[in-house]
């Protein structure tokens, strides 16, 4: 009879500056923005335009919108992925860590943490928790653990967590969390707010090199590389998500936050929709980030706050954010079962 392997779990989200001083900030923002695969322009211009430009203006400002939001357990989003470590850690056998993209703590202790406990470790299953799948959020956070790995040299094997924006326990999860407005609310509209990325990287990420932004409503017609195109899967988690909640089509919308720079990135944008929906008969808006499973800056910040300020400014007249799956028991148990599926 065949012995079972020893398995572990790392958890792995974007990352947080270490608290919200422009020092910190500025630290997390050049380490950010200097992956190749969130601004992919040559090393020498990337470094110009980040170090030279970026972070000494957008430092301070960002170190003010995480101020607004840094709670007496630091980061949000890392305090949230520790919390959702504990209560999957609760129902699994397995080990289970943390690492973050950026900042700490990173891939390399999390590795170094299972094998100490652990040094006949078999495998490791790692669960990269972004829902859709980007190079400047998924393939970067897939790439990194890969190179962290055959540089530590470890005994163990690693296996991913594909991306799951279309896996029903995510889903179910999904819709769970935002069911309670819904029912509230019969007579606001739903906007699924999706973090944006460049059109150019929608680009890179399609694999027949002639489908995305190129065939006319290419999301909907059929193609390979919808396994790659981030636009893509943000509408099919919305359509589930509609379907589940039996919203008609007049109910929801979607759109693209969080734009940074001049070039041309997905649209709608967030922004320009909060101002236009008051004048377009939307005064009741409920909004999501289905980007996110972990609230952050992005949600706490930006559309739970200015967002709100943009929509209620341009005449709304209520306005709800809805918070992130976070560690609410549906989604603790769609992550062990993500898991599992690697088993």
């Amino acid at each position: 009879m065949q012995e079972s392997k020893k398995r572990a779990i790392i958890l792995m989200n974007l990352g947080s500056p270490a608290t919200p001083s422009t020092k910190d900030v500025k630290k997390y923002l050049d380490e950010f923005l200097m992956d190749g695969r969130v601004i992919d322009s040559p090393f020498i211009v990337r470094t110009i335009l980040v170090k030279g430009i970026i972070t000494p203006f957008r430092a301070s400002k960002s170190a003010e919108a995480y101020q607004t939001i840094w709670t007496s357990e630091g980061s949000p989003l890392v305090h949230i992925t520790r919390q959702l470590k504990d209560k999957l850690q609760a129902v699994v056998n397995e080990p289970v860590e943390i690492a973050m993209r950026y900042g700490q703590p990173d891939m390399k202790s999390a590795y170094d943490k299972l094998l100490a406990k652990d040094s006949s470790l078999d495998e490791v299953i790692l669960l990269p928790l972004y829902p859709h799948y980007a190079m400047s959020s998924y393939e970067t956070a897939v790439v990194h653990a890969q190179e962290v790995y055959r540089k530590g040299n470890y005994p163990f094997k690693i296996k991913f967590v594909p991306v799951f924006y279309n896996d029903p326990v995510f889903i179910d999860s999904l819709a769970e969390s935002i069911r309670p407005a819904v029912m509230a609310e019969p007579e606001s509209h739903l906007l699924f707010s999706y973090h944006s990325i460049p059109e150019r990287h929608i680009n890179k990420s399609d694999t027949t090199g002639n489908h995305c932004l190129k065939v006319a409503d290419c999301c909907n017609v059929n193609s390979t590389t919808h396994s790659t195109c981030y636009k893509h899967q943000c509408l099919v988690t919305t359509r589930l998500v509609a379907e589940k909640l039996n919203l008609s089509k007049d109910r929801y919308s979607v759109a693209f936050q969080s734009k940074l720079g001049r070039s041309a990135w997905l649209t709608p944008a967030t922004t320009a929709r909060m101002g236009a929906m008051p004048g377009e008969g939307i005064k009741k808006l409920m909004v999501v980030c289905p980007s996110f499973v972990s609230d952050c800056l992005e949600t706490l910040e930006e559309v739970a706050i200015r967002e709100k300020e943009n929509f209620m400014e341009a005449g709304g007249e209520s306005y709800t954010f809805i918070p992130c799956m976070n560690t609410q028991a549906s989604w603790v148990s769609a992550v062990k079962k993500l898991v599992a599926a690697q088993y």
